[in-house]
């Protein structure tokens, strides 16, 4: 079955996930990017670390993936759609507390509803940043406050529909002189793609999707 059943219990993701631990990136550990496709996109040291929080919203139907999208007036990829997370602050001491802490400054999802139970692989960005994917079950019911000025909406997909590999696709687009591909999963009137797509096809490996 070339799919994740929909009812994937906590305790097996949370086994799946955990293999590794939510700090930053240890040396000889593998990590994805923008470069895995574009080799000449490999960004250039130093990098500057970031941290996303993956939120696994666990309904007792399905669990589904939350998802934000950003305001559109932002100077960094106004628009698209990310994860909740940002830069790694002074106070933050490692990636998980990174991770929770831009959830709930950009959406409002209290720390309280969500167990981190791993990450999966680092990736880097052609724009300078190694950003640590953090993975969180969320627990519902929950409510969220979105920050305005970073995110204009908030929705959630399914998460067999996310890893199931026929919703992958590879594609390619021109800028200047430049043709970058891409992972793209698109979802009804949503458009995932980039970074976001990368993560989530890393995920699908991490699950053991077909």
């Amino acid at each position: 079955m070339n799919r994740l059943r929909a009812k994937l219990a906590a305790d097996e993701i949370r086994s799946r996930v955990a293999r590794v631990k939510p700090g930053l990136r240890r040396a000889g550990e593998r990590v994805r990017g923008d470069h895995d496709m574009n080799p000449d996109l490999r960004p250039l040291p130093p990098l500057r670390p970031a941290a996303v929080l993956v939120p696994i919203v666990m309904h007792g139907s399905e669990p589904t993936v939350l998802l934000t999208l950003r305001s559109p007036h932002l100077a960094d990829h106004a628009g698209q759609i990310s994860f909740p997370g940002g830069r790694l602050e002074p106070g933050d001491p490692d990636a998980a507390a990174a991770a929770l802490r831009e959830a709930e400054e950009e959406i409002g999802l209290r720390r309280m509803h969500v167990e981190i139970i791993g990450r999966i692989d680092t990736y880097q960005t052609r724009t300078g940043y190694e950003v640590t994917p953090v993975v969180g079950l969320v627990s519902p019911p929950f409510e969220l406050a979105l920050d305005a000025s970073e995110v204009a909406a908030a929705f959630e997909v399914p998460l067999a529909f996310l890893v199931d590999r026929r919703n992958h696709r590879r594609e390619t687009r021109q800028d200047g002189s430049l043709t970058r591909s891409f992972w793209a999963i698109p979802f009804g009137e949503h458009y995932i793609w980039g970074a976001t797509a990368g993560m989530l096809v890393n995920l699908a490996e991490l699950l053991g999707t077909e």
